[in-house]
């Protein structure tokens, strides 16, 4: 083994208990995209960056590609940016952007899949990558309100969501010690567990 992956292993726990303890900060919940005063593309990317309920399945899918090899990895590098493009055109001309009950269930399958390190195929893979894109594109979509400066922004949260992928799928590939699998497959335990949270709390307010 290379002295580059061990060092990426050995710092594998203070990465991921860094990113835990940041999904934990409470943010300020807004219905449409924030200005920054850079721009459009900056604003899609801080928007992506400020909201857990984007980010947390996009890593976790990103994570789980990983575990399943280069070649997924690849696939969901490419297939999800874009997908999340289409959905995000498509509900820009949506009038309802409701999906909390939906964005719950993403964090279940994504957390339980990765979880459990499901042997999917590279199928199966493209067609998850390409539902999680339409699905969370579209709910960024239907929240942007301007069209025009909405869909620049879009190509800036597009642009987030590759660099997110390519960065946390190739950190997963490059592992081979048994235990690192396992600190991945623990991520995947929490992002379940928020999953469920999510769901108590809809049906507690329901």
């Amino acid at each position: 083994m290379s002295k580059t992956s061990t060092a990426i292993e050995s710092r594998l726990p203070v990465f991921f208990a860094a990113l835990f303890a940041i999904t934990l900060c409470p943010l300020r919940a807004e219905a449409h995209l924030n200005s920054t005063g850079l721009g459009p593309v900056y604003d899609g990317l801080a928007h992506f960056l400020l909201s857990p309920e984007d980010l947390v399945p996009v890593l976790a899918l990103a994570l789980f590609a990983g575990l399943r090899g280069a070649a997924h990895g690849r696939r969901a590098l490419f297939v999800l940016p874009g997908a999340w493009l289409l959905g995000g055109f498509v509900g820009m001309a949506a009038t309802t952007s409701r999906g909390s009950a939906l964005t719950a269930i993403s964090f279940l399958l994504l957390g339980g899949l990765l979880a459990a390190d499901a042997p999917l195929t590279l199928r199966a893979i493209t067609v998850l990558a390409a539902l999680v894109g339409l699905f969370h594109g579209y709910l960024n979509g239907a929240g942007m309100g301007q069209p025009g400066v909405g869909a620049v922004a879009l190509l800036g949260l597009a642009f987030a969501v590759f660099v997110l992928v390519a960065l946390a799928a190739a950190l997963v590939v490059r592992l081979r010690w048994p235990w690192t699998r396992i600190v991945v497959r623990v991520v995947g335990s929490w992002v379940a567990a928020s999953g469920l949270l999510m769901v108590g709390w809809a049906l507690r307010r329901g």
